[in-house]
């Protein structure tokens, strides 16, 4: 049998001169994955750099929004943000809750980044539903019972909250059992459950119990409202009671399905 010829010797010795197909593959991936891995790092390199070492991103004013009796100054001064540092190292939180800390008006603050180089506070206040005497100013009370703010003068249309229960007399037991603090909140409940009408014209909610709490209008008549329990009965049987009967000057919505008025 004839034995290859020269030119089949030459072609087989072409075809095994390079890398088998399999192993270039190969080859070729690993330089993609090289590469690649290189890109990442040179771009996280390049972003940490942008974010905390230059000077594209640094905060460089403060806005407040939202204030009412707090001064946009009085905020900035208590959130203290660092000027000039990193947008990205601003700890948010921490300013949120040196504002409440600081600054006991503030009801919320939401603390936002807005890109590139600002920090937005937006605020909102407590608001005051009742006024505790003290000494020759008024501790303002919330909706949630939270003494915030003591003030020289009374913010108007806000009543007087007055807290005449005591460790003696009839009062005694509901202060044992309750305590100011369940009384006051007793009283702003009351007061957050009064028709629109009434409480504009409260000027005194007067806690004697628990189960003893009334009010002082401005006309100088008086509504005996009883607990804070059945506030929106006791709402509803007391605006009708006053149409039925325009003339009287005392109201005692205490039981709200058997009210009663009397006076002229």
């Amino acid at each position: 049998m004839a034995g290859p010829t020269t030119a089949q010797r030459g072609e087989r010795q072409q075809e095994s001169s390079g890398p088998p197909p399999a192993r270039g593959l190969r080859r070729r991936r690993l330089r993609a994955l090289v590469i690649l891995a290189v890109l990442v790092l040179l771009l996280g390199a390049g972003g940490t750099w942008v974010l905390y070492g230059s000077q594209w991103l640094r905060v460089r004013h403060v806005s407040v929004s939202g204030t009412l009796v707090l001064t946009p100054e009085e905020v900035r001064r208590a959130a203290a943000v660092p000027v000039g540092a990193p947008m990205v190292s601003i700890d948010t939180g921490a300013i949120e809750a040196r504002l409440r800390r600081k600054l006991p008006r503030i009801d919320t603050v939401d603390v936002v980044r807005s890109w590139p180089h600002g920090i937005g506070l937006k605020v909102i206040e407590r608001t005051p539903v009742l006024l505790v005497r003290k000494g020759g100013n008024f501790v303002e009370v919330d909706d949630e019972g939270v003494r915030f703010a003591t003030v020289p003068q009374a913010p108007k249309g806000v009543p007087a909250l007055e807290l005449s229960a005591s460790r003696e007399g009839p009062g005694a037991a509901s202060f044992r059992r309750f305590g100011t603090d369940r009384l006051v909140r007793a009283a702003v409940r009351v007061a957050g459950d009064l028709p629109a009408q009434v409480a504009q014209t409260t000027r005194t909610v007067q806690v004697r119990s628990y189960d003893a709490i009334s009010l002082q209008l401005g006309d100088g008549r008086t509504v005996a409202w009883g607990s804070d329990e059945e506030g929106r009965l006791k709402a509803r049987a007391l605006t009708a009671l006053m149409k039925a009967a325009p003339g009287a000057r005392y109201f005692d919505v205490s039981v709200p399905t058997a009210p009663a008025s009397s006076g002229s």
